[in-house]
């Protein structure tokens, strides 16, 4: 059941934008719609995972001396959230430094080294994202 629940909210966080993208003149009516119905689908399928992690109670089970659930979840969501974020990041840093240094090679070729530097360091984010999730992963 709650698979059923899940997929359909899935299907209609990504029917917001196939609907924005591919449907005829693009408006932004359309647009606030697709937005509005990714941002509710986003909140419920939040609210199943917490369900779905915190839901689960089990009486008179013994209690290990390992990890709580809470400290999982929190790392878990941590290591997530560092991802994403960085890879936001990286995807706005890479758009402008991108088109520049396009600019800048349509210009002068040599200047072809210098630019693919700034890009790569713009790159540097998500790697950087990646470690530190890698190490937040690594300690549970």
């Amino acid at each position: 059941m709650y698979i059923l629940i899940v997929s359909l909210l899935f299907a209609a966080a990504m029917g917001g934008p196939v609907a924005f993208f591919y449907a005829g003149k693009r408006s932004r009516k359309r647009g606030k719609l697709a937005l509005a119905v990714n941002l509710v689908s986003f909140v419920a399928v939040f609210l199943l995972a917490v369900v779905f992690l915190f839901g689960r109670t089990v009486i008179g089970a013994p209690v290990d001396s390992g990890t709580s659930d809470l400290a999982l979840a929190a790392a878990f969501i941590g290591a997530a959230l560092v991802t994403g974020l960085c890879s936001i990041g990286t995807g706005i840093a890479v758009s402008s430094t991108a088109a520049a240094a396009i600019g800048a090679i349509s210009e002068n070729e040599n200047n072809f080294g210098k630019a693919m530097i700034f890009v790569a360091m713009a790159e540097g984010i998500a790697i950087y994202g990646l470690l530190i999730s890698f190490m937040i992963l690594g300690r549970v």
